[in-house]
């Protein structure tokens, strides 16, 4: 199966579809499967621009409307998770997941679905430690905190994510997971992105909560965005059993929707030819979910997940046969994704422009029959009633520039924020400068909570080729000795040495064109901005 994986799409979905069929021109057959790892920007109309976190100049229309109205309709299943420039309001409808637009499909606050046998599951947003340990408090009209802490991470997500135990082919999450750059090369990236070099030598770049389920899940495969930059890792990962057979995690982080950029790979995955060829729910996912409904929080308070310290009665939330065959017994044994789109919000219509559409708060149709059908509660339903009760919600354009203070709480249990970082990336937007001096406090001697392994001689290899099919990685890519001569464990071998993974390939690099420019000079020059309607001057000072 030909799987497209598409980093930060910035809503430019016509440019993204038309780079897929010129791949399926020049490449092998069809493209099965797109894969977007976050600030998709699924934006229906003026009101969605406004919950978008994004300065008011960055505010723009883009292309999925068209998609959401029926004009267009996607060429191809398409798979998404949430960035941290998202249409919130409009995922936020979907916190289950479901269906944005006619074949395109969002995997919810986090999710597990299968598509040809091939398990497909991620995590929306990024990692912010002040909210880490909130409940899903926020729900529109937004106020210039919560337009911002609703795309952050919180526990919840990732300890449901953690109560799995079959096995992982694919991880989609728009933030890398801390310390996988130690595991490529990282010479590159930081002559790439200088500006990542203090968080990576302090290693508190990327998100420890994705680090993680990294740790747990083991994905044959896990991508991300976020950083704007194409970087390939290769993490082993240790086995706690003498009988267990190594895995390996190909990880791959792709740069924004832009050309000249790196932003598309498609690659070949492994599928199960007698699978059915629709999107399925993924059983072991939907009994997690259907145990852990009476955890849900929707306050701001912070808390803790349940664990086995003697204070919770059950901390054990992993999915039984007895439970999935329950679950199963519920939907009739049928795991197909409904094709139940339905329009709940005015599309936008370039004729009829409305500046002053107003912001509600919406239960999605596709959320009321999932969670009927599951028999767990809408978190919108229970937002609703707790903001009659409390007033939890604010009005987004009448309330002050503030970020919410925990002071007088318990910290959060990661001590860093690391959804940006604390040099000025020249590449990314900045929102103001209250964000970007929140983004820059990062700790030199932070505990990350996970484990810290150092890559072997054979993780410090180039991969690269295994992520061949379209978009290769320069030679330049292979890890250099500087990156794996102080390793304790590289004693033998050749860094330079591809890596067989027992598939029978050599990852040994070619380097490509790129699909974006047909006619790209060999010696590549620097290029300016070249998309205006996503960035602005390049003067501008940016953050992710």
């Amino acid at each position: 199966m030909r799987v497209a994986v598409a980093g930060c799409c910035h809503g430019e979905l016509d440019k993204i579809y038309e780079t897929l069929a010129l791949a399926e021109r020049r490449g092998p057959g069809r493209i099965d499967l797109l894969l977007c790892c976050g600030d998709f920007q699924a934006v229906r109309n003026e009101a969605d621009l406004r919950c978008m976190a994004v300065p008011p100049k960055y505010r723009h229309m883009q292309t999925f409307y068209r998609y959401y109205s029926g004009e267009k309709k996607a060429p191809v299943l398409t798979i998404f998770i949430g960035g941290n420039h998202e249409a919130s309001n409009h995922l936020q409808e979907l916190p289950y997941g479901g269906w944005v637009a006619p074949n395109i499909y969002y995997l919810g606050l986090a999710g597990v679905v299968k598509y040809r046998g091939v398990r497909i599951g991620g995590i929306s947003g990024i990692f912010k430690s002040h909210d880490y340990r909130k409940g899903h408090f926020e729900c529109p009209p937004y106020n210039a905190a919560t337009v911002r802490s609703i795309y952050h991470v919180r526990n919840i997500e990732v300890y449901k994510l953690k109560q799995l135990k079959q096995p992982m082919d694919i991880f989609l999450s728009h933030d890398w997971p801390r310390s996988i750059y130690h595991y490529g090369n990282k010479k590159q990236l930081l002559k790439t992105k200088s500006f990542f070099r203090q968080e990576v030598e302090n290693n508190t770049l990327g998100s420890p909560a994705a680090s993680e389920l990294l740790e747990h899940l083991k994905p044959t495969y896990w991508f991300s965005a976020h950083l704007h930059v194409k970087f390939a890792a290769l993490m082993q990962h240790q086995t706690m059993d003498k009988g267990q057979s190594t895995k390996a995690t190909k990880f791959l982080a792709l740069d924004k929707c832009l050309p000249h950029r790196d932003f598309l790979q498609v690659i070949e995955v492994e599928h199960d030819p007698s699978a059915p060829d629709y999107l399925e729910y993924d059983a072991e996912w939907l009994t997690v979910l259907r145990a852990t409904d009476d955890l849900i929080n929707v306050t701001e308070r912070l808390w803790n997940m349940p664990e086995n310290n003697g204070l919770h009665t059950r901390w054990d939330y992993s999915a039984t046969k007895e439970a999935i065959n329950e679950v199963l017994e519920k939907l009739n044994h049928d795991l197909k994704v409904p094709n139940n789109f339905s329009i709940t919000a005015a599309c936008y219509d370039p004729s009829k422009p409305q500046t002053q559409m107003q912001l509600v708060h919406r239960i999605s149709p596709q959320t009321t029959e999932f969670c009927a059908q599951l028999g767990i509660t809408d978190i919108n339903v229970r937002l609703q009633k707790a903001k009659e009760d409390q007033h939890l919600c604010g009005d987004y354009e009448g309330q002050d520039d503030t970020e919410g203070n925990d002071s007088g709480e318990d910290p959060s249990e990661y001590n860093t924020d690391t959804s940006a970082l604390s040099s000025i990336n020249p590449d990314e937007i900045m929102l103001d400068e209250e964000e970007e001096y929140d983004d820059s406090i990062v700790s030199a001697h932070s505990d990350t909570n996970t484990p810290s392994v150092e890559p072997s001689c054979d993780q410090a290899s180039d991969f690269s080729a295994s992520f061949s099919d379209i978009r290769i990685l320069p030679s330049s890519m292979t890890v250099s000795s500087d990156d794996t001569s102080g390793s304790p464990v590289c004693k033998e071998g050749n860094s330079g040495d591809p890596v067989d993974l027992g598939d029978g390939k050599d990852l040994t690099t070619v380097p490509l064109k790129r699909l974006s420019d047909e006619h790209e000079p060999e010696q590549r020059k620097k290029i300016k901005r070249r998309n205006q309607a996503i960035y602005a001057a390049v003067d501008d000072n940016d953050t992710a």
